[in-house]
């Protein structure tokens, strides 16, 4: 019997290691348990609702004005009692967040293989994303495992000499799509479910550290003048709750004509807000792999991504943070319809939606032969 300890803390984690669980969960052989950080917490909750996941273990290390350092130490203190309670076989950790990069180092303390989901994504800048970069090199380190969504994530790795136990899987956030997206869809976020999506709609995000101060104003002030350029279109803008991000965004956006703001929204509003909307405006790192599969142009206000396949494949394009690039990238999208057309028709190189269940399989032959 193989034992598996799946952990997260943060609502783009869990909308990945989800569809995980649930393999995981209805497959023969393997004893699985859950355990949340609660790195995020309502968000968080909101995705274990929608999947119908139950954590075994929730460490609650979310505090007020929490800070990475705080973070780290806390997750890595208590995720000693669920080690020590189940001793699992592998534990499997996601992408590049502080609760991933410390439940990591936590197993190696305890000399349990870590098998890590979303492996190889590279910016080659360590302090952007912050410490997001960092936090996958450490995880990368520190893993047994390693699966790795693309051919181009297995390059990175092996470029830094990592060619053991490296699998292309697929991205699992594709996964999510079969338990998210449906046809006759009803928003619960009430400004969701009041806007008309039959006109040019772009959903947009920015939350990232690095773009907080000047870069997100910049994207702001982009934002008001291309409502002002556009009548026909309209934005629509989930806003973190990071105190940073609202005080920018509500200071500059609120109470514009055809820019709605809302409090973040949940997976399932998510998923089916960006399948109507006309493009996608984000400095997120999901919403580049989740779009593509929507066939939703995105552009990336960053100065580089962890995600070049995107770009490569002809789905998305990094604009930068200044003003005057964001709003010439998106008037080309909004008057240039060869342009959108190609990028809104390109290849997803993120996967067929079945990832989930190439870890689990690969995970069973490995710990087999590994027992032996």
């Amino acid at each position: 019997m193989l034992k598996a300890l799946v952990v997260f803390g943060t609502r783009p984690e869990a909308i990945k290691m989800c569809p995980l669980v649930l393999e995981l969960a209805h497959t023969e052989g393997i004893e699985s348990r859950v355990c949340v950080t609660g790195q995020h917490r309502s968000m968080l909750d909101q995705v274990l609702d929608i999947f119908k996941v139950k954590a075994d273990y929730d460490l609650e290390v979310m505090r007020p004005n929490q800070s990475v350092n705080t973070i780290t130490t806390s997750v890595l203190e208590k995720m000693e009692a669920p080690l020590a309670e189940f001793k699992p076989d592998v534990v499997l950790v996601h992408g590049d967040t502080t609760t991933s990069m410390a439940s990591a180092l936590a197993a190696f303390y305890q000399q349990i293989p870590v098998g890590h989901v979303e492996a190889g994504l590279r910016t080659y800048n360590r302090y952007s994303p912050f410490p997001e970069e960092m936090n996958r090199k450490l995880i990368t380190a520190l893993a047994t495992y390693q699966f790795a969504p693309t051919e181009g994530n297995r390059l990175a790795l092996e470029r830094e000499s990592i060619t053991e136990h490296v699998y292309v899987t697929g991205n699992t956030v594709i996964d999510s799509f079969q338990y998210t997206i449906q046809n006759d869809y009803r928003f619960k976020e009430p400004a969701l479910a009041g806007h008309d999506f039959s006109t040019r709609t772009i959903l947009m995000t920015a939350h990232r550290r690095e773009n907080l101060g000047l870069p997100l104003e910049n994207i702001c002030n982009a934002v008001v003048a291309l409502a002002a350029q556009h009548p026909d279109v309209s934005f629509i803008y989930p806003v973190h709750l990071n105190p940073a991000v609202r005080e920018t965004v509500f200071s500059i956006l609120g109470g514009k004509e055809r820019i709605t703001l809302c409090d973040p929204i949940d997976v399932e509003d998510m998923h089916n807000a960006i399948g109507r909307s006309y493009l996608v405006l984000t400095d997120s790192g999901g919403m580049q792999e989740e779009a593509p599969h929507l066939g939703k142009p995105v552009l990336v206000m960053r100065t580089e991504t962890e995600r070049p396949e995107a770009v490569e494949a002809g789905t998305a394009r990094v604009i930068g943070v200044e003003k005057d690039g964001i709003i010439s990238a998106v008037q080309e999208l909004l008057t240039n319809q060869a342009l959108y057309q190609k990028m809104s028709t390109a290849t997803n190189p993120y996967g067929d939606g079945h990832a989930s269940e190439r870890i689990v399989a690969i995970l069973k032959g490995l710990i087999k032969k590994d027992s032996v």
